[in-house]
């Protein structure tokens, strides 16, 4: 298959924003996937804020990034999203370059606790307050489960009435797929 599946094309997208030396956010640590490829791609110099309420998710992480020996390059916080700007230090507004969001529940944990459209609306919209110019958001959405598919929808409205003087958003996505797959929201700020 020539085309990218979904979470590579994610992060080819981080991968065009971000270099050495950034400031990133990963506003969903989830099992600390997507947290370790964002330390490795900002190395030493560089930072990761990596947000999630749920404790088993920072455990997760922390664990995977001791293993990598990447814990010094991120500050993991448990709290959500919708709260990031207040812990993220004002020197670094304005310097963020990438966020990712893997929307759903955390795999492996309780699928009853999901992120919320309301929260990753809210971190969306303070993204775009505090990132650097041509900085980008990606967000994965998983939409399978009934709280998904309310999430996705309501996600979908919001996107589509960003000023596009303010942002330009994507969507990707395969349509021919069974079982509800997840899909790719990008937004680049302006």
């Amino acid at each position: 298959m020539k085309l990218m599946r979904i979470l590579p094309f994610a992060r080819s997208l981080i991968d065009l924003a971000v270099k050495e030396g950034d400031i990133v956010v990963d506003a969903t640590v989830g099992n600390g996937h997507d947290t370790l490829y964002l330390a490795e791609r900002v190395g030493s110099s560089g930072h990761v804020f990596g947000f999630d309420i749920q404790a088993q998710a920072i455990e997760n992480t922390t664990k995977r990034l001791r293993e990598h020996r990447m814990e010094e390059r991120v500050t993991l916080l448990q709290a959500s999203h919708a709260e990031l700007h207040t812990h993220i230090p004002s020197q670094y507004k304005g310097r963020i370059t990438g966020a990712m969001f893997n929307l759903g529940y955390l795999p492996g944990g309780d699928k009853q606790i999901v992120t919320k459209p309301n929260s990753t609306i809210a971190a969306i919209e303070q993204l775009l307050e505090i990132m650097a110019p041509e900085g980008i958001i990606v967000l994965v959405i998983y939409h399978g489960h009934p709280e998904g598919a309310i999430e996705r929808d309501a996600l979908l409205q919001y996107v589509s009435t960003i000023d596009q003087q303010r942002a330009h958003v994507i969507r990707y996505e395969f349509m021919n797929q069974i079982n509800h797959p997840p899909f790719i929201v990008a937004i680049e700020k302006r």
